[in-house]
């Protein structure tokens, strides 16, 4: 990672101060709420009860969500005085690109289910915004419409490794086309965790075939789909028969590509869904297995969901390109180590050898600071981004981004920080 203390960036918190003060002036408040928890609150009530679910669960009791926030509370930072702020650059490069800031909007599936726009809306503020986009391998948009609607903003693509090798590698290459300038493997989700909000419901998304753009828009998934209409269903559970399972399948229909009538006789969007959760992801991986990953793409690999120094260590001597330190937002494992607290001693076994990026709990700008502090190259940003689409689509993801740019730069300067560099030095003192 290269820092650019040479350059002058826009102020992010003066600019946005004044633009909401500016508009206060006339009464004018942004739907979207600067505080989280309004935010989050705002979200739950235009978003569905399933949609809400999905998107703010986690796993078991959720206490992996609660350790999060907790392990940020136990950081307090140290600000210095009479240290020039009157400039500050947040700017970076990261595996050859030049960023304006360290933050990340990280990969989120099924974001159909909180707008209609999904992940184009997501996918236009972050290139509006100058902020790279992962591309979720459950996404509601394929990838190539996702890249066009972006222009040149950057994108990377998230892989959820499938039991099919071939379309493994038709998703890489597709994510090579479409420009992706990085691919982030996540290795926490090779099963769904046990999460209760979404059971209480009966709830799967996936089963209605929404989050399956990335397999229906590719060809060799496609093409499997073939012997998948005719082979007989060995599932032993059946859906019940009435009017709310004749609702699920009609909007399998709907949501595949195609016309509608296409689509009724095909049979192939209930073969579609059968077929996906057949193949949907890998539980067999060992290290191993990167080796043949990295002989299928020239992109640079990321590891996301490492916590451990020891798989740390592995990710380096399997010549990764970066990790990302991740408890998946708490969806996977109830009781998991806190990802903050588990940042350092990754850092500390990385070396300096590669860039460690840190997901899981970013709230705000002061979330930021923090983990910056504690040796994080960038941030990936979820939750708050989601709430944001939900709420206002498009602009809302834009604020969203804006707010915590603002609040980041803001808290940099008040602790005395003028560059990347400046943060990552700078005093966090431990708070029992």
């Amino acid at each position: 990672m290269r820092h650019h203390s040479d350059q002058t960036f826009p102020e992010y918190g003066r600019r946005r101060q004044r633009w909401i003060f500016v508009r206060g002036l006339g009464h004018k408040v942004s739907r979207v709420p600067v505080d989280f928890s309004a935010l989050e609150e705002r979200a739950r009530r235009v978003m569905s009860k399933r949609g809400f679910a999905y998107v703010a669960g986690g796993a078991g009791n959720e206490r992996t969500m609660v350790a999060n926030r907790a392990g940020f509370d136990r950081w307090g930072i140290v600000p210095r005085m009479l240290r020039d702020v009157s400039r500050r650059d947040l700017s970076l490069t990261l595996f050859g690109e030049r960023l304006p800031a360290p933050l990340i909007l990280a990969p989120i599936g099924v974001l159909e289910i909180v707008h209609a726009r999904a992940d184009l809306a997501a996918g236009r503020a972050a290139a509006a915004e100058r902020v790279p986009f992962i591309f979720s391998n459950q996404a509601s948009v394929p990838m190539e419409t996702c890249a066009a609607a972006m222009g040149d903003g950057i994108r990377w693509f998230q892989l959820y490794w499938s039991t099919d090798d071939r379309l493994v590698i038709s998703f890489l290459r597709r994510a090579e086309a479409c420009g992706c300038r990085a691919l982030v493997v996540t290795l926490d989700t090779t099963l769904l965790g046990w999460r209760p909000r979404d059971l209480d419901l009966g709830s799967l998304p996936f089963l209605l075939g929404m989050g399956i753009a990335q397999y229906t828009s590719d060809p060799v998934f496609r093409e499997g789909l073939i012997q998948a209409r005719t082979e007989p269903t060995t599932d032993p559970v059946k859906p019940p028969k009435n009017l709310f399972s004749l609702g699920a399948r009609w909007k399998q229909i709907r949501r595949y590509p195609g016309s509608l009538l296409c689509n009724l006789r095909s049979g192939a969007p209930p073969a579609a869904v059968r077929k996906f959760l057949s193949i949907y992801s890998r539980a067999s991986l060992t290290w191993r297995d990167l080796a043949w990953l990295r002989q299928q793409t020239r992109l640079p690999i990321l590891l996301k969901g490492i916590l451990s120094p020891e798989d740390a260590q592995l990710a380096i001597e399997h010549d990764v390109a970066g990790i990302i330190v991740s408890n998946h937002g708490g969806r996977q494992v109830d009781g998991a180590v806190a990802a903050i607290d588990a940042l350092p001693g990754v850092v500390k076994a990385s070396k300096g050898r590669l860039p460690v990026l840190f997901d899981s709990g970013i709230r705000g700008g002061a979330d930021m600071f923090k983990a910056l502090a504690l040796g994080a190259s960038a941030v990936c940003l979820g939750r708050p981004y989601v709430y944001g689409l939900a709420i206002a689509g498009e602009q809302g993801v834009r604020e969203v981004i804006q707010n915590i740019l603002a609040e980041f730069d803001l808290t940099m300067a008040l602790a005395g920080c003028a560059t990347l560099e400046n943060v990552a030095n700078a005093a966090l003192e431990r708070v029992v």
